[in-house]
C-alpha cells in the first residue's frame, strides 16, 4: 500500500513517483482560489482525461443489472480476510495484473477495517465491499492496471461525496493513484466527512480567495475545450489587431473624420472607432454636419455603408449561402462556420483577420451565452445571421483592403434586436469605423460593448435617416425647432390636440341611455366619457345603436328627432337594403395577392394599380386596411372564416361610395366623428352586404344608427355576436312613407322664423 505523502508545490502532483522525495501519493482537497491554482487545475484536469478519471464525486450505486451479474460471478458469500479478496479480485478483474490486485486487496481490507472498527456492521461492510467492486468494474477499470506505477494515474473529484464513495477514493489512492477532491461550494461536506480533517487535508496557498460561485468542473471543462479549440481556430493568425477608441483624443465626429494613417505608428495594430451617440448636439447644425461627416469620408477615398433604421434581416437566399452542418457542440459549430464561410473574401489581406476576429468574438460571446441558457440552434442561428450579413457588406468594406485602411459603418437609428447589436459588436472587432446615431435622447438601443464609446445629449430631433443626400434632407431653422418643442409641451398629454394628430384611433362602443343619444351625438370625440390617449395610442367612445318603434307613437315627433341628427358629416340611408348583392362590384374578383392565409397583403394592395383610395392621406389608406383586417380577424360577421364572408368584406371595402371615402378622409379622430344613419321603414331587410358596411363603420369610428319603426330584425342577423345596443322606443309602426329629411321641418322653420323677428325687435342685437 502507498503513504500519503506531504505536498509543497501544487506541481508536485506531475512528477514521476521514481523522483519522489518519498514513495507515495498525494491525496488533497482545494480551498482556495488564485490564477496559479486555476492554471493548476486545467493541467491537472488535462492530466486526468488522458491518463485518469474524472469523476462527478457521488457515485451512483450499483444498479439492479449490475448486481445481477456480480452475484452470478462470485456469489454473495463474504469474507473480510486479504486471502478472500485478493481471490475474489482475481475472478472479477482477470485483466488486472497480480501485483495490482495485491495492493487493492490490502488497500480494501484496510478501509473495511477501518470501518468495523468504527462500529459498522458486517451487512454494512458487505456492502461497501460490493460497492467498490462494482465501482472498480464498471466506472474505474482503465486506471486499475495502472496503479502505483511510474506516471501515476490522477483522480478529479468534483461533487458531494458519501462515506463510501470517499472511503473507495482512498482504497484507490492506497493502491497507488493521486487524486484531488474539488468542491469549492460546499466545505461543510468535507468536514461531515472527515471531521479530523486528517484523512484529506486542504492545500493552502498564499494569496488565496474564496473560488467565484461560477467556478465548478462544468466551468473547467468548457474553458479548456474553448481555449483548445480557439487555438485551433486562429492558430498563429495575423499579427496585426485592433486598438478601438483608445487612441482616440477629439470628438467622436473629428476621430471619424481622421486619416486612419495618422492615428497610430504601430504597424501591429488598426486603429478604428466604436461609438454611439444619444441626442442631439445642434438641432439646427445636426443634419447638416452628419452630411457633411459622409461627404469627408467618401472624399477621403474611404469605404462607406450606411444602414437607416434596422439591418434588414438575411433573405432565404443569403443564408441558403451559408455554408453549415449538423453541430455536435458550440466549438464544432464555430469552427466549422469559420473554416467553410470566410473564404475568397475580396481582398485577401482581410481573410485572416475576419477568422480571428470570428473565432475570438463567438468564443468570448459563447461564455455569456452559456450562463444565459442558449441552445445550440440558437447559437447557430446567431452565427449563421452574423456571417450572413458580413458577407452582404463585404465587398462594400473591405474590397482589396491593405493596413492601415480603416472603412466606415454608420448606424443609423440604434439597434432594436440582439442579432443588430451582436453584428455591431463583431464587426468593430475588424478595421471599421462604427458610429451609431440616435437623434432621439429617449430613443433606446440594444448595444452595450465593453469597448463601445457613449456620448449623451439632452435634445432630441425627428429625423428618419441619415442624411446621405443633400436634396433628401431639410434643416429645421432655431424658430421652427422652438415651435416643435412648444408643440410637444402642448398637445403630449395635455388635454389639448393638433389637427389630423393621430394617425389610427381604437374603437370603443358606447352603452348609453335612449335620452343621452341626442346630447352625445353633437359631441367632440374628445369629451365623449371613454375617451384616452396615452402617447400614440388613441381611444374613440362611439354609438352604434339600433332604435326600434316610434316613441309614444309620434310620428311627427319622430322625423323630426331623426332630421335633427342629420349633419353635414351623415351619410343618409332612407331604404333597405343599400347595397344590392346583384350590384356590379368590380372588386368580386380582386386580385389573389390581394389577400392570403387570413391576411391582408397590406403591400400589395397599396402598391396595386387598382387601388382606389392612393389620392387619401397615407395614414389613412393605412387605417382603412388595418380597420378591414380588424374586422376579419374578429370575424363579426357570420361566414367569416368558414363561407368566405371575408371575401365580400374585402371588395366592398375596397368599394365605398366616395361620399364614404371623403368623411374617412377628413376625420379627425379627437373631434366631430362621421354619421351614419339607416332607415327601414318596411319589410325588406338589409343585404348582408350592409352589415359588412356597418360592421367596417364602426370600427373606422363611425357613429351609427338603425331607426326600424318597424322593430324587425336588421343587420345584426349578420352578426356572430350582439354588436349594436338596441333600444325599444315604442309602439311598433308599419309603412311608413320616409319625408324629405335633408330639407328643414315646418316647426324648424317656425322657430327660425321666430328667432329672426325677435332679434329685430331686440334693440340689443
Amino acid at each position: 500500500m502507498f503513504d500519503f505523502i506531504s505536498l509543497h508545490i501544487m506541481d508536485d502532483y506531475f512528477t514521476e513517483l521514481s523522483k519522489r522525495q518519498q514513495k507515495g501519493v498525494f491525496f488533497y482537497r482545494l480551498t482556495g482560489y488564485s490564477p496559479d491554482m486555476e492554471a493548476f487545475l486545467r493541467k491537472y484536469y488535462a492530466a486526468s482525461l488522458e491518463a485518469g478519471i474524472v469523476s462527478d464525486g457521488n457515485i451512483q450505486n450499483p444498479d439492479e443489472r449490475q448486481l445481477s451479474y456480480y452475484n452470478e460471478r462470485l456469489g454473495m458469500d463474504f469474507r473480510m480476510d486479504i486471502a478472500s479478496l485478493e481471490k475474489g479480485l482475481a475472478i472479477w478483474l482477470p485483466r488486472v495484473g497480480s501485483g495490482r490486485r495485491r495492493d487493492l486487496a490490502l488497500a480494501i481490507f484496510s478501509q473495511l477495517e477501518a470501518m468495523k472498527k468504527s462500529g459498522k456492521s458486517e451487512n454494512i461492510l458487505k456492502n461497501a465491499y460490493i460497492k467498490f467492486m462494482c465501482w472498480m468494474y464498471y466506472k474505474f477499470e482503465s486506471i486499475l492496471d495502472h496503479l502505483g506505477s511510474n506516471d501515476l494515474p490522477k483522480i478529479f473529484v468534483d461533487g458531494p461525496l458519501s462515506n463510501h464513495s470517499l472511503a473507495f477514493l482512498l482504497v484507490l489512492a492506497h493502491a497507488g493513484a493521486d487524486v484531488i477532491l474539488f468542491r469549492p461550494q460546499d466545505k461543510d461536506e468535507f468536514f461531515r466527512l472527515d471531521a479530523s480533517k486528517c484523512l484529506s487535508p486542504a492545500f493552502e496557498i498564499a494569496g488565496n480567495s474564496p473560488f467565484p460561485a461560477d467556478f465548478t468542473m462544468k466551468y473547467l471543462r468548457e474553458s479548456i475545450r474553448s481555449e483548445d479549440a480557439r487555438r485551433r481556430m486562429i492558430g498563429s493568425g495575423p499579427s496585426i489587431s485592433a486598438c478601438t477608441n483608445a487612441w482616440m483624443k477629439r470628438s467622436t465626429l473629428e476621430s471619424v473624420r481622421q486619416d486612419p494613417a495618422l492615428r497610430g505608428d504601430d504597424r501591429n495594430h488598426f486603429y478604428n472607432c466604436f461609438c454611439k451617440i444619444t441626442g442631439v448636439w445642434n438641432k439646427a447644425n445636426y443634419a447638416n454636419d452628419l452630411y457633411l461627416l459622409q461627404q469627408e469620408v467618401r472624399n477621403a477615398g474611404r469605404k462607406l455603408v450606411i444602414v437607416n433604421g434596422e439591418l434588414p434581416k438575411p433573405s432565404p437566399d443569403e443564408v441558403s449561402q451559408i455554408s453549415r452542418r449538423n453541430y455536435q457542440d458550440a466549438e464544432q459549430m464555430i469552427l466549422d462556420l469559420a473554416a467553410s464561410n470566410l473564404q475568397n473574401v475580396p481582398g485577401s489581406d482581410i481573410e485572416p483577420l475576419m477568422r480571428k476576429a470570428f473565432a475570438e468574438f463567438m468564443f468570448a460571446y459563447l461564455e455569456t451565452s452559456r450562463c444565459s441558457g442558449e441552445s445550440l440552434p440558437k447559437l447557430t442561428s446567431r452565427a449563421v445571421y452574423l456571417l450572413a450579413w458580413l458577407k452582404r457588406y463585404s465587398s462594400r468594406l473591405f474590397a482589396s483592403w491593405k493596413p492601415p485602411s480603416i472603412s466606415a459603418f454608420f448606424f443609423f437609428g440604434g439597434c432594436r434586436s440582439e442579432n443588430e447589436a451582436l453584428f455591431l459588436r463583431f464587426l468593430s472587432r475588424l478595421p471599421v469605423d462604427i458610429l451609431v446615431l440616435l437623434p432621439n435622447a429617449d430613443g433606446s438601443c440594444l448595444l452595450s460593448d465593453t469597448l463601445l464609446c457613449e456620448e449623451h445629449y439632452p435634445e432630441s430631433l425627428a429625423l428618419n435617416n441619415y442624411p446621405e443626400d443633400s436634396s433628401q434632407f431639410r434643416m429645421g431653422t432655431t424658430a421652427y425647432h422652438a415651435e416643435q418643442e412648444l408643440n410637444g409641451i402642448l398637445y403630449q398629454d395635455s388635454g389639448l390636440y393638433r389637427n389630423q394628430q393621430f394617425a389610427s384611433a381604437n374603437v370603443i362602443t358606447l352603452q348609453t341611455m335612449y335620452e343621452e343619444i341626442p346630447i352625445l351625438w353633437g359631441q367632440d370625440l374628445k369629451y365623449r366619457p371613454g375617451f384616452s390617449s396615452n402617447g400614440n395610442t388613441l381611444n374613440i367612445p362611439v354609438l352604434f345603436a339600433k332604435i326600434s318603434g316610434v316613441k309614444d307613437g309620434q310620428v311627427g315627433k319622430y322625423w323630426t328627432f331623426i332630421r335633427s341628427l342629420i349633419t353635414d358629416d351623415t351619410v343618409l340611408i332612407q331604404s333597405a337594403p343599400y347595397i344590392d348583392p346583384a350590384a356590379p362590384n368590380p372588386f368580386r374578383r380582386f386580385p389573389p395577392s390581394f389577400f392570403r392565409n387570413g391576411k391582408i397583403q397590406k403591400k400589395n394592395i397599396l402598391n396595386h394599380s387598382s387601388w382606389p383610395y392612393g389620392m387619401l392621406r397615407t395614414e389613412k389608406q393605412e387605417y382603412i386596411l388595418d380597420r378591414l383586417q380588424e374586422l376579419i380577424e374578429l370575424k363579426r360577421i357570420r361566414g367569416m372564416g368558414q363561407n368566405g364572408a371575408e371575401y365580400a368584406a374585402l371588395a366592398i371595402v375596397l368599394n365605398l361610395p366616395n361620399d364614404i371615402v371623403r368623411l374617412i378622409q377628413k376625420f379627425d379622430f379627437t373631434e366631430k366623428n362621421p354619421k351614419l344613419l339607416y332607415i327601414n321603414t318596411a319589410e325588406k331587410l338589409p343585404s348582408l352586404e350592409d352589415s359588412i358596411l356597418a360592421a367596417f363603420l364602426n370600427l373606422i369610428g363611425f357613429d351609427i344608427l338603425f331607426f326600424v319603426p318597424t322593430g324587425y330584425q336588421s343587420i345584426e342577423m349578420y352578426f356572430n355576436e350582439p354588436l349594436m345596443q338596441e333600444y325599444q322606443a315604442g309602439e311598433y309602426l308599419y309603412d311608413l312613407q320616409v319625408p324629405n329629411l335633408r330639407s328643414p321641418s315646418l316647426n324648424s322653420m317656425l322657430q327660425n322664423l321666430g328667432e329672426m323677428l325677435f332679434r329685430r325687435g331686440n334693440p340689443t342685437q
